[in-house]
């Protein structure tokens, strides 16, 4: 079932998730409250974006304290948390799909990598970065017995089409793509593409 807040803007569900990362560490820099000024110049926008995106969700603070930062916190989590939590699979176990599983472990209650897939006999069948890495031809049915909505893509450029075919052939509903090659996906699969070079070459330009 959806919440009144299930429709709202990829941009805002981003900054909302990045809100409470840094929310996080105000905590444990012994914070309790949090002025939108404060917030927006940790996060390198303005007091007013700050301030609309909250509103959005329903969530405002005072004037003399601003936000309480743990109320806030909790909001965010039930906004963008399933109750249930997901379960998240790795395609492609290589130095990436080993590093993202590795930085992942713990950083999120209502987010858990449970599973590996590759071709590689020499990782299959056996624990890798800590979680059990399967050989590709299992892939299918894990999805469908462990009801797995996501998956984060690493594999080679080469395999990626093939790959992100399978997965959603499977049943998967979002792909986190890591892979250099783009893709086109239906609209009902939810598509976040990472590519490490748009994102120097913007900086290039930024800086140049």
């Amino acid at each position: 079932m959806k919440n009144k807040h299930s429709e709202l803007p990829g941009k805002t569900v981003e900054r909302l998730s990045q809100y409470r990362r840094t929310l996080f560490n105000s905590i444990r820099e012994g914070k309790s409250n949090i002025y939108s000024h404060e917030l927006a110049r940790m996060m390198n926008l303005t007091p007013v974006q700050v301030r609309r995106d909250l509103m959005l969700i329903g969530y405002s603070g005072s004037q003399s304290k601003g936000y309480v930062i743990r109320d806030l916190v909790a909001l965010i989590g039930r906004i963008i948390d399933s109750d249930e939590g997901q379960k998240i699979i790795i395609v492609g176990m290589g130095n990436l799909g080993r590093a993202i599983t590795s930085y992942f472990s713990g950083k999120r209650d209502k987010l858990a990598i449970v599973a590996a897939f590759d071709n590689d006999l020499q990782k299959t069948d056996r624990i890798v970065a800590g979680i059990p890495c399967y050989h590709m031809n299992k892939i299918a049915g894990y999805i469908r017995q462990e009801q797995i909505n996501i998956a984060v893509l690493t594999v080679s450029p080469e395999a990626t089409h093939q790959v992100a075919k399978m997965l959603m052939e499977a049943g998967i509903k979002g792909i986190l793509n890591y892979t250099s090659v783009p893709l086109t996906v239906p609209e009902d699969i939810h598509l976040e593409e990472y590519d490490i070079v748009t994102s120097l070459e913007k900086l290039a330009y930024l800086v140049k």
